[in-house]
C-alpha cells in the first residue's frame, strides 16, 4: 500500500483513543483531536497496562500511541492490539525517524506512523486513512523511506538478537558498566562481556558509542 494523501471524508465519525504515558502531552493531542470533525475523542490512557482494558472498554476505531518512551514495551503493545483487537487500526506517534524503528512498527502492526513535529493536517489525514485500512507515513517519513511502507518482510538485525542480548543493549545503553549489568541481570561479568561481543559482530558494530547510538535508533533507549 503507498501513502494515502487525500482519504475520502468519513460517512461517521472516526472514534479515536489516545495513549501516551505523558498527561501533559495526552492533553494536548486530545485538544487537538477536539477540533476535527470528523473525529470523536473517545478517551485517553497509559501507554501501559491500562490500554487493552481501555481498548476493550472503549471500543475506538483508531488507537494513536505515542511508544517512544517506553521502547520494546510499546512494540509489544502494539502487537497485542493487532493480534487482540484486529478492529483497531493503529497509529504511532514517535520523536524517532529512523526506518529501523518505522519498520519495527509496522512489523507489529501499526499502520500509521507520525512524528511530534507533524502538522495537524497530517493527523486528520492519518486518521481518515487508518480509518480506511490504509497505511500512511507522514509527509518526512514517507519522503526518505516510502519504499519502508510496502517492503519490510525481511528479518531485521535487531529482530535476530536474543531477548537477553536486547536486555543487555538496553542496559549500556543506559551507560551500565559491565560490573553493573552482571549484578542486574545476575550473569558473570565475564558472560555479559561475551554478550557484548556478540551484540557488535550481529549489529557490525565495533564500539560502545556505536551500541549506544543504535539502541536509540531503534527505540530502545529515549536519546
Amino acid at each position: 500500500m503507498t501513502h494515502l494523501k487525500y482519504p475520502e471524508q468519513p460517512k461517521e465519525r472516526i472514534r479515536v483513543l489516545v495513549a501516551d504515558e505523558n498527561t501533559l502531552i495526552r492533553a494536548g493531542i486530545c485538544s487537538l483531536l477536539e477540533k476535527l470533525p470528523n473525529v470523536e475523542l473517545v478517551g485517553e490512557t497509559e501507554a501501559g497496562a491500562k490500554l487493552l482494558p481501555a481498548i476493550k472498554k472503549k471500543r475506538p476505531d483508531v488507537l494513536l500511541i505515542e511508544v517512544g518512551s517506553i521502547g520494546l514495551g510499546g512494540l509489544g503493545l502494539i502487537s497485542q492490539v493487532a493480534r487482540q483487537h484486529a478492529e483497531v487500526s493503529v497509529i504511532v506517534l514517535s520523536s524517532l525517524a529512523t526506518e529501523e524503528f518505522l519498520v519495527q512498527c509496522l512489523k507489529a502492526g501499526a499502520v500509521g506512523y507520525l512524528l511530534k513535529r507533524s502538522e495537524i493536517r497530517e493527523l486528520d489525514l492519518a486518521i481518515r486513512a487508518a480509518a480506511q485500512g490504509s497505511k500512511y507515513l507522514c509527509d518526512a517519513m514517507a519522503g526518505r523511506f516510502k519504499d519502508s511502507v510496502t517492503d519490510y518482510s525481511g528479518e531485521s538485525a535487531f529482530e535476530r538478537l536474543t531477548t537477553r542480548q536486547r536486555q543487555i543493549l538496553k542496559l549500556i545503553a543506559e551507560g551500565r558498566n559491565t560490573k553493573e549489568i552482571a549484578l542486574l541481570m545476575k550473569l558473570s561479568p565475564k558472560t555479559v562481556a561475551f554478550h557484548r561481543v556478540q551484540l557488535m559482530q550481529r549489529l557490525n558494530i565495533d564500539n560502545v558509542p556505536g551500541l549506544v547510538r543504535y539502541a536509540i535508533r531503534v527505540g530502545l533507549v529515549a536519546a
